[in-house]
């Protein structure tokens, strides 16, 4: 990736010169860090309001931390890491890349426990083999009659 950055930052430079070059790498990074503090407010507000609703923000979670990976790309010179970066700050790209590589979250939100739907046991929970239970120990055992 860097022999890719370096051969095409010498060959744009070459075209239009070296300061322009230099120019067109910082403005990319400015646009895409102005973008990129737009489209993580809004992931953060989207997150709050469903913590609000008492719901767990696990699609905003992935949105931010692909968000976290485009601010890096776009802080590193180059056009390559930059096209990655603003692809990733396509809200669209963004759900695309979450859902594909997102494992099946199954989660149930603190409300949901708290109007006493049952959270999810795990697979074995529609086969009935998953027991809810209490134990407690008595500790002076020996005054139990036998």
């Amino acid at each position: 990736m860097p022999i890719v950055e370096m051969w095409l930052l010498i060959t744009v430079g070459q075209q239009i010169g070296a300061l322009p070059t230099i120019g067109l790498v910082l403005l990319t990074a400015v646009v895409g860090l102005s973008l990129l503090r737009q489209q993580g407010f809004a992931t953060l507000f989207r997150a709050r309001s469903k913590l609000d609703a008492g719901e767990l923000p696990a699609l905003e979670v992935a949105e931010g931390l692909i968000l976290a990976i485009c601010g890096a790309l776009l802080l590193t010179p180059g056009f390559v890491t930059d096209v990655i970066g603003f692809a990733g700050l396509i809200p669209l790209v963004r759900r695309q890349l979450v859902s594909r590589l997102a494992v099946k979250m199954d989660v149930v939100s603190y409300a949901e426990y708290q109007v006493g739907r049952p959270p999810h046991q795990g697979p074995d929970s529609e086969k009935g083999q998953v027991f809810d239970g209490e134990y407690w120990q008595d500790k002076d055992e020996d005054r139990l009659p036998k």
